[in-house]
């Protein structure tokens, strides 16, 4: 099911910020500069893209590292000590996982552990390629193109492109040279993958489709629906859109209805989100007020079938009060997968967003405990519930 990805070159800058640069940084954009303990190393990886609209053109995945100095003086990592994240579908992963505030940056969590971490921007997203067609708003959908009328567009126009952009295949091939590229520069066999939201999808289907690549899986409120068609549409939907936007007013309104806790989350933790979100989409920043664009993508063949045949140990985490992937279906992909190694963990008074609030020491000392050991609070197989922060 997956096209072998062809890697075509790799270009690798590692820097270690200097405190001066850093500090310049955080007084421009209003965050805290970045962990001075770890290296930060921006690595691109070229692919012969499967994306519909730009199919067999070299694409550039942006792969971000962060790792301690003394690991890469070591040399190779252990090999269970290699982490890929994967994101979902609206926040690109740096933003997601090395959100550079206090201690939020989930890769940074791993990195001082001991681990070697990686996170990919898939196609659309961050600073990989983003498809020609998400330059152009007359392929939003008409009622996001209506917030551009009239500083942007004229008039509402018809879409260029009227289908969705990104495929879970492209994905997949866009996992695949990510991975393979991590492999041989590590020396590894496997890696582990964590993913979130849409990124379950991502990194559960290969690693079903790839066990032999794959070490661990960590999945937040990964989303799941197990009577998906388990094969591609002969063609892409043609009502589209392509892709869409998301304003700072969705972005809290979206997170506030998931809200249900006294001290949930802190506004300058939410604030330093979005800067970084309009930070990663240069384009999306000058639309309106600022926005993040993303591609609309399809999601078949994540399903109950190719969830069975997830061998590899799993953690899910499922927050209490996800209203975007709901506990209930957390717990269906749970029974339905195929590995015997696998726990799912109820993680109260947190949201999708659970990675940015009160509870993410919680969520990452779990996924740091399953790393390395295959266990959370000692259960090794069925339901925990994590004991949150006070």
């Amino acid at each position: 099911m997956l096209a072998a990805a062809t890697v075509l070159y790799t270009v690798a800058h590692a820097q270690a910020p200097t405190p001066a640069a850093d500090e310049r940084a955080g007084a421009r954009s209003g965050i805290a500069p970045r962990d001075p303990a770890l290296l930060t190393i921006d690595h691109y990886v070229r692919v012969r893209s499967t994306v519909p609209s730009m199919a067999g053109q070299a694409s550039q995945i942006c792969v971000r590292e962060r790792v301690l100095p003394s690991a890469v003086l070591r040399g190779s990592p252990a090999p269970d000590r290699v982490v890929l994240f994967v994101h979902g579908a609206g926040t690109p992963a740096e933003v997601a996982f090395d959100v550079p505030y206090q201690d939020y940056s989930w890769m940074g969590y791993l990195a001082n552990a001991g681990f070697d971490v990686f996170a990919m921007d898939m196609t659309g997203y961050g600073r990989s390629t983003r498809p020609l067609v998400m330059n152009d708003p007359c392929n939003l959908s008409a009622a996001q193109q209506a917030l551009f009328v009239p500083a942007l567009i004229e008039t509402p126009c018809p879409a260029p492109y009227p289908q969705q952009l990104t495929t879970i295949a492209s994905d997949w091939h866009d996992i695949g040279a990510v991975v393979d590229y991590i492999r041989a520069r590590r020396g590894v066999e496997k890696v582990s993958l964590i993913g979130w939201s849409l990124g379950g999808p991502r990194a559960g289907g290969f690693a079903a489709q790839h066990p032999d690549k794959v070490h661990k899986l960590v999945l937040l409120s990964p989303a799941y629906n197990p009577g998906a068609s388990a094969t591609p549409p002969a063609t892409l939907p043609a009502n589209g859109p392509a892709f869409n936007v998301q304003s700072r007013t969705d972005f809290d309104a979206n997170w506030d209805r998931q809200v249900r806790c006294a001290d949930q989350f802190d506004g300058a933790a939410r604030d330093s989100v979005w800067t970084n979100m309009l930070d990663s989409d240069p384009v999306g920043a000058t639309w309106g007020l600022g926005v993040r664009r993303a591609p609309q993508v399809t999601t078949w063949g994540w399903n109950a079938a190719m969830a069975a045949q997830v061998k590899v140990p799993t953690l899910l985490v499922a927050p209490a009060n996800d209203v975007q992937v709901m506990p209930a279906g957390v717990h269906r992909l749970f029974a339905d997968l195929g590995t015997s190694e696998k726990v799912v963990a109820d993680l109260p008074c947190a949201s999708h967003n659970a990675l940015w609030e009160r509870q993410r020491l919680t969520l990452f000392r779990a996924s740091l405990e399953w790393l390395q050991g295959t266990a959370v609070n000692g259960v090794k197989q069925g339901v925990v519930t994590l004991a949150g922060e006070s």
